[in-house]
């Protein structure tokens, strides 16, 4: 997970195109305040999402973020994508006991005929749905069952407190890559 960062220093690599709000520090135990920011992260996303291909033509949702980078219309389809999957471990981590994750193989998904050429407009809907139960799933839960845990076959134990300051951050990250080739290329 090579957008993990452990400690600050390494969470602010200015001047990667990849991060363009630096890495994702992971937060073992998050504040109520700092659970609030991350949940109004999750639940903005979808707005902020749509706002940041609004009015953009086929042939910009064609073009990469950054040289090696997805597209734009793989970036919103990726979302929606790693967001159900982090809305199934939300649910098998408060439902079960320390259940050990599936991995998937985001890259080969962004390649596939859904992430390539489906109209945004299907993910865009798709997360809207997603978050608005996700948001109310996370403002149901109480502050001990965000220490509830889950195994990923990668990293190791995870609680969801970690796990909800990685999503909070996501969105963030994929609506930047979007925001900063509209700048480069002044769209």
């Amino acid at each position: 997970m090579s957008y993990i960062a452990t400690d600050e220093s390494e969470a602010r690599p200015y001047g990667d195109p990849r991060y363009p709000i630096g890495k994702c520090l992971l937060i073992e135990e998050m504040s109520d305040a700092d659970r609030e920011a991350a949940i109004g992260a999750i639940e903005s996303l979808p707005s902020e999402l749509r706002a940041a291909v609004a009015g953009l033509t086929d042939k910009q949702l064609g073009t990469p973020y950054r040289e090696g980078g997805w597209t734009v219309r793989q970036v919103v389809h990726h979302v929606p994508d790693s967001h159900l999957n982090a809305y199934m471990r939300f649910k098998l981590a408060l439902t079960e006991s320390e259940p050990t994750i599936r991995t998937y193989d985001e890259a080969s998904w962004a390649t596939l005929a859904d992430a390539t050429g489906a109209p945004l407009e299907a993910s865009l809907i798709l997360l809207d749905g997603l978050h608005e139960r996700w948001v109310a799933l996370l403002r149901s839960l109480e502050a001990r069952d965000f220490a509830r845990t889950l195994m990923h076959p990668e990293v190791g134990a995870m609680n969801l407190d970690t796990l909800l300051g990685i999503y909070g951050w996501h969105g963030r990250h994929h609506v930047a890559h979007i925001m900063e080739l509209r700048n480069r290329m002044s769209w």
